[in-house]
């Protein structure tokens, strides 16, 4: 079940929102826990087990480690067989058949006859994130930065809370402790988290779901058959299509986690505004970038050990970050992009990135347009050999025997005019949705008759497109 299908708008969410507001408030961690767990089997109701064991292993290794003092060697134990139980699950779904087929390439590269199988696996559905988030937990409880929670339930609630257990945002423990315990909710905050899950929704439907169709049709023409200027439409197509899906996933479930009381991270703030690399990862998948900058990048030494080592950190960061996205090796080409970019940002371009005058504006403003096109680029096609026929039709005059046979091709704006003129509307609309303008504006008519009308109007314009079935799986389900 996702956030926007008919089913979990009409059905699950009105009927728990009634269960939950009429509970007493000390049995809404149940209700939640159990609701979660019951959104969660709608999609994959045979890896419930897998959720419900980690909870189990990773509640009593936190009670255990509370007891035992700082130095104890078993208190380092209990922490290590915790994350290799957490992160081997994650590494055996998620990876096995990753590792299998390049040892079997290997093998065919020094021509021995002998091939692994791969095995016939299913990814769970949010088994990325609620890995990263128990982790946080049991690593806190390690460090002393939180108290080990005594209750199953709170804890169970807090790692299946169905707003952001299929795809964040990453919540940490310490972030919703409190609320975890005490919280309340109002006709206020039932408002403005409906409000927010609505603008969400409209993301996602609206902009996301239709743009999607543009990207959908440079795939089916073929990349050895699309022309340089359509090449560059379908990666701005996809990069709109990533960013509205995954930001309006990301504000449905700060919507709902409001609606219940709970005060979730933003993940996103406007990252296509961002005029560096650097900046632009302060903005794109925030709670992401704080995982890795509070659990790896900082207990790695930082910055605080000299240049040498704060690149090998920073390299050690952006390595796991692509891999994390995908077992595939264009994810890691992507973290490595990314890496080599912010290395360069940091020892010589990003104050003269940053200035404060026209031309360095405009000239960073149109660096990042290449930087988001080409990455997500790289993001989007796994086989390398696809990847690289795409990015020779971007750069045909950079790329040695790109003209050769293919001038007429190159050339062709047929289908680049035929699509411009389809999706013109969307596409401007994209890019103005994609800056703080709108936001800001809904601010202001949030508590407004125009803001209700506001919402209103996305609602059912978003409910129209789910009915007549102008609906796609949210992108980052599959990371």
């Amino acid at each position: 079940m996702v956030f926007s299908s008919l089913s979990f708008i009409f059905r699950f969410l009105p009927v728990f929102l009634v269960l939950y507001y009429i509970f007493p408030a000390k049995r809404r961690n149940l209700l939640l826990f159990l609701g979660s767990l019951i959104f969660y089997s709608f999609g994959e109701p045979y890896y419930l087990f897998l959720i419900l064991c980690s909870i189990t292993v990773n509640f009593f290794i936190g009670r255990g480690m509370e007891r035992l003092e700082d130095r104890d060697a078993a208190r380092t134990l209990l922490l290590i067989l915790s994350l290799v139980y957490n992160f081997g699950f994650l590494l055996f779904f998620k990876y096995t058949n990753f590792f299998i087929e390049n040892i079997n390439a290997a093998l065919r590269i020094v021509e021995i006859p002998w091939r692994f199988y791969t095995l016939n696996l299913t990814l769970p559905l949010g088994i990325s994130f609620y890995t990263f988030q128990i982790a946080s937990y049991v690593i806190d409880v390690y460090l002393r930065r939180t108290e080990a929670d005594r209750s199953f339930v709170n804890l169970g609630a807090y790692l299946c809370m169905f707003p952001q257990l299929i795809a964040g945002p990453i919540v940490v423990y310490s972030d919703i402790r409190d609320e975890l315990k005490k919280r309340s909710v109002s006709v206020y905050s039932l408002d403005n988290g409906l409000k927010t899950f609505i603008i969400g929704l409209g993301y996602k439907v609206i902009i996301a779901n239709r743009i999607g169709t543009l990207w959908n049709e440079v795939c089916t023409i073929g990349y050895e058959s699309i022309s340089t200027p359509l090449a560059w439409l379908g990666a701005f197509a996809y990069s709109m299509q990533l960013y509205f899906d995954f930001c309006g996933y990301s504000m449905m479930a700060v919507g709902l986690g409001e609606m219940l009381g709970f005060h979730m991270p933003a993940n996103f703030r406007h990252p296509y505004m961002a005029r560096s690399v650097t900046d632009f990862w302060r903005r794109w998948h925030i709670t992401l970038g704080a995982w890795f900058r509070e659990y790896v990048y900082i207990p790695l030494g930082g910055n605080r050990r000299g240049r040498g080592r704060t690149v090998l950190n920073l390299l050690a960061v952006w390595l796991l970050t692509g891999f994390w996205h995908g077992a595939a090796w264009n994810f890691i080409l992507w973290g490595l992009f990314i890496f080599v970019l912010q290395f360069i940002e940091k020892n010589i371009t990003l104050r003269w990135l940053n200035a404060d005058n026209i031309l360095a504006k405009v000239f960073s403003h149109t660096y990042m347009c290449f930087y988001i096109l080409v990455s997500w680029s790289i993001f989007a096609i796994s086989d390398f050999g696809e990847l690289g026929v795409y990015l020779n039709r971007m750069f045909p005059f950079f790329l040695p025997g790109a003209l050769s046979g293919n001038a007429d091709v190159i050339f062709d704006l047929a289908d680049f005019r035929r699509l411009i003129a389809d999706y013109a509307p969307l596409l401007i609309a994209s890019i103005f949705f994609a800056t703080d303008f709108p936001e800001k504006l809904f601010d202001r008519l949030r508590s407004r008759f125009s803001g209700v009308v506001v919402a209103f109007v996305i609602f059912w314009w978003s409910v129209y497109y789910l009915a007549i079935g102008i609906n796609n799986p949210f992108l980052y389900f599959r990371y």
